[in-house]
């Protein structure tokens, strides 16, 4: 398919939409994320709490003040979180045959909206830590589980326009973690009660997710969008995703009927030409969720002597930093994608990225029992978030750009569906590997 004659995308349309949609898929797993405080506020436990008050000198060991469901929660929330993303990344490769894009994209987006509207109402709901850290850590399951259907079905659908629409669903994600780490900073300068911040913040989240929805339905009606769904060939006719799972076989009997049907999409023989790009940002990502948030929010500040910085050091130098330059990174690649799809470097430069393990480890996290700190001060871990993050932004979105790109046009869909498995498998293994990063410290 050739593009000579498409119309134009008028005002940008088609971009911001995706772009908007790129934002309501990561936004409800950004604001879980990054609103470590008020979840783990809500986990302490009274006796812990009262016991600290009537030492003798006032203070307790770190170590000991924190129970089980604290000193645990981010290890837990991002391994429930990944795989249930993988697990229905996977799944969506089977039900897509069966069940409409437009219901798979507007039901999850609609699952994800109330799922947010209940956890800003169980703010203002009391109940013990046990039970609220098993309630959170259920809807943390159904908000990736759906969000994971709806990035699969988005980048899928992405493949099949021209590569620079990638970058506004990749620059999306990336806004939807800055925007979630300024709104939690907000919250703590406005000086307002930890729950009544923590219920505007979830609220926040619920117009955002309902602005995805409604952009996500204008988009049907863009002649820009319509003249490539139409394009895509036959499998077109039915759904506008491939008719192919990520496990499918390919079948020569299939091929033989091929001049009737049209092409036959083959993953594996996809999976062949994409594997480099499959596998890099896999990678990727997998350093990335290893280290952050799991190690990267226990870096206790070595100047701030109980002032403001100690309060706003990891919400600043970690969460805004972090998505700050990965955002950065991200929409970087609508005006720069270097190296190119064929280049030597940009596995080297992917491969490099595990360097970012041990430097995050030797900076002053605590509690620590193993390794000394030679990156004791603040300055060195706020350069390493600089460069972890944007080098996380750019490459992930060079390889989810360039993988559908490096097939023919009607495989394009199955080789963006096959990207977005293998970054969520990606996600699963960091989750995995988290627990162990932050155990050897």
């Amino acid at each position: 398919m050739t593009a000579i004659n498409a119309p134009q995308d008028k005002y940008k349309a088609v971009w911001i939409i995706f772009f908007i949609l790129g934002l309501g898929t990561l936004l409800p797993w950004n604001f879980f994320m990054t609103a470590t405080m008020y979840f783990t506020t809500r986990l302490k436990d009274p006796t812990t709490e009262l016991l600290l008050n009537q030492t003798s000198n006032g203070t307790l060991d770190a170590k000991d003040n924190r129970n089980v469901l604290e000193s645990k929660f981010n290890n837990v929330m991002t391994l429930c979180a990944m795989v249930s993303l993988l697990i229905f990344t996977c799944l969506n490769s089977f039900i897509h045959q069966r069940i409409p894009q437009k219901l798979r994209i507007s039901g999850s987006l609609t699952v994800i909206l109330v799922v947010f509207f209940l956890t800003a109402v169980m703010v203002k709901l009391d109940m013990t830590p046990l039970t609220f850290f098993t309630l959170t850590m259920i809807k943390i399951v159904c908000i990736n589980s759906f969000g994971a259907i709806l990035q699969g079905s988005l980048f899928g659908l992405a493949g099949i326009l021209p590569a620079s629409y990638t970058t506004p669903i990749m620059s999306g994600q990336g806004l939807a973690g800055t925007f979630a780490a300024f709104s939690m900073i907000c919250a703590l300068a406005s000086g307002s009660a930890l729950q009544d911040s923590a219920f505007g913040y979830f609220i926040t989240a619920c117009v955002v997710v309902l602005l995805a929805i409604l952009a996500y339905l204008a988009l049907p009606k863009m002649e820009f969008f319509q003249y490539y769904t139409e394009s895509n060939g036959p499998a077109h006719a039915a759904d506008e995703e491939n008719k192919m799972d990520l496990f499918k076989k390919e079948n020569p009997a299939e091929m033989q009927s091929e001049d009737e049907s049209g092409p036959t999409v083959s993953v594996f023989n996809i999976f062949k030409q994409i594997w480099g790009m499959a596998l890099s940002v896999c990678f990727i990502f997998t350093v990335t969720i290893g280290t952050f948030p799991a190690v990267t929010v226990d870096v206790k500040s070595t100047i701030a002597d109980g002032g403001a910085w100690d309060t706003y050091f990891i919400p600043v130098s970690c969460f805004l930093l972090f998505n700050v330059m990965d955002w950065a990174g991200r929409s970087l690649t609508a005006v720069c994608m270097v190296p190119g799809k064929d280049s030597i470097w940009l596995p080297v430069l992917v491969g490099l990225r595990v360097i970012f393990i041990p430097l995050f480890m030797l900076c002053n996290v605590q509690p620590r029992t193993l390794f000394p700190v030679p990156f004791y001060h603040d300055a060195w871990y706020i350069i390493f978030m600089i460069f972890f993050a944007f080098s996380n932004g750019y490459l992930a979105s060079l390889c989810m750009c360039y993988g559908p790109k490096k097939v023919a046009s009607h495989e394009a869909e199955t080789a963006g569906a096959i990207m977005a498995f293998f970054l969520s498998l990606g996600l699963a293994l960091g989750a995995a590997v988290s627990f162990l990063f932050r155990a050897i410290v």
